[in-house]
């Protein structure tokens, strides 16, 4: 019968470096490597973004949204959506109207990391529809897409995404109002 010695020396630990910052994580996802670190390097992690959508500004309607993380796997936005003038595919030059209206939009992050990586996304606009001629009315659109956000240097964001709406957007004969297409393009800053 063998007999374990009460004396013997405990089994060492893993070396661990003396300065946190100098440890090498072998994982490049800021989300993941960042899941077991101290708070204080947590906190680091980009929460909010600042974007800008350039594709449908092209089209007349400008949105800017404010995006906040809520944990890992979601995040809500919300921004003013502005129509303030005919957009590129526009063919009515002799008339226009103006929106003015809010967007809010949810995201889910398929794999932890918010606010980037891959996500699917639910928006909607509400706003107060204004023509050249007087006549007002309210309008808006709710869509679903998919798609993917990126933060570049740990401020830059770019980001993209397809899906499908419904658009109400109609005041005196212009505008629309028809199943189409969704399209999201976003340039801005994380913080």
């Amino acid at each position: 019968m063998a007999h374990a010695r009460l004396d013997a020396a405990p089994a060492q630990a893993p070396l661990q470096a003396d300065d946190e910052s100098s440890a090498v994580t072998p994982n490049d996802d800021p989300a993941e490597a960042n899941a077991g670190a101290p708070v204080e390097l947590q906190a680091k992690r980009p929460r909010w973004t600042l974007q800008i959508d350039p594709l449908t500004t092209a089209l007349g309607y400008v949105h800017l949204q404010v995006e906040r993380a809520l944990g890992d796997h979601a995040s809500i936005y919300f921004g003013p959506s502005l129509r303030l003038f005919n957009g590129l595919l526009d063919l009515d030059a002799t008339s226009s109207y103006r929106g003015y209206g809010v967007e809010l939009g949810a995201r889910w992050f398929i794999r932890g990391g918010a606010p980037k990586g891959w996500w699917v996304m639910a928006r909607g606009v509400l706003a107060y529809l204004r023509a050249d001629s007087g006549v007002t009315n309210v309008g808006g659109y709710v869509s679903a897409l998919g798609g993917y956000t990126g933060i570049l240097r740990g401020w830059f964001v770019l980001s993209g995404g397809l899906g499908v709406q419904y658009i109400h957007y109609t005041v005196d004969g212009l505008g629309t109002r028809t199943f189409f297409p969704a399209a999201h393009t976003a340039l801005g800053v994380a913080f």
